[in-house]
């Protein structure tokens, strides 16, 4: 008995690109993917995930006024185990990098070859995230040209907190050492995460890995 077709949803602002892509997605794999639906609004993204009961979204990160990234942020939220695949018009790196941390499962340009779409919706379904090769590369570089450039803008005392959070110190722990109460820790971790640009502790303990800080003793800084 064949497997039962994926069931996709589209979220874009074009109506006739949305209409392509699910032409074309039925033309070319219509045992495997079923367009069970589309919109223009990110807004209306999570009901149409959730009536339909969607595997995958393809969501357009031009999506005013809401954005892509906020909305792939809330079908993410409301449904985990939807896969996202993430389409600009543009070749933002920054983009491309707030589409994943909101949860893509793969990014894609729209000036990609539609014609190779199938083979990057079932590496997603298969729970491999997709990026291509170029961009990836681009992603990395400007990754590490961050993470060196985020050392030369911050203080020694900035540095020392950044060590203790990314080994993972509950705040009342990091407090201690830097001789200031736990109250005034939380803001110094709330202050230092806006200028290392980090969502949260996870990516700035990620930081400080790529630039080294993981292998130093918070104590030789001082």
């Amino acid at each position: 008995m064949p497997a039962e077709p994926h069931v996709v949803v589209i979220v874009d602002d074009h109506n006739l690109f949305s209409q392509g892509l699910a032409l074309l997605l039925e033309s070319r794999a219509g045992e495997t993917f079923r367009i069970a639906g589309s919109t223009t609004a990110g807004e209306e993204a999570v009901a149409l995930v959730g009536r339909h009961r969607a595997g995958i979204a393809i969501v357009d990160l031009a999506l005013p006024p809401l954005g892509g990234v906020e909305t792939i942020r809330r079908i993410k939220a409301a449904y985990p185990a939807t896969r996202v695949l993430a389409l600009s018009g543009t070749e933002d790196l920054d983009l491309a990098a707030a589409a994943l941390r909101a949860g893509a499962d793969g990014y894609l340009g729209k000036s990609a070859d539609p014609e190779v779409l199938v083979a990057p919706l079932l590496a997603i379904v298969a729970g491999v995230r997709v990026l291509r090769g170029e961009l990836l590369d681009a992603l990395l570089t400007a990754s590490d040209r961050t993470a060196d450039g985020l050392l030369d803008r911050l203080n020694e005392r900035d540095v020392e907190l950044w060590i203790l959070l990314a080994r993972g110190l509950e705040t009342a722990d990091i407090a201690r050492p830097m001789l200031v109460s736990e109250r005034t820790a939380k803001r110094m971790i709330a202050s230092l995460l806006h200028k290392l640009g980090a969502a949260n502790r996870i990516e700035a303990a990620a930081l400080a890995g790529r630039c080294g800080l993981l292998d130093e003793d918070p104590a030789d800084r001082r």
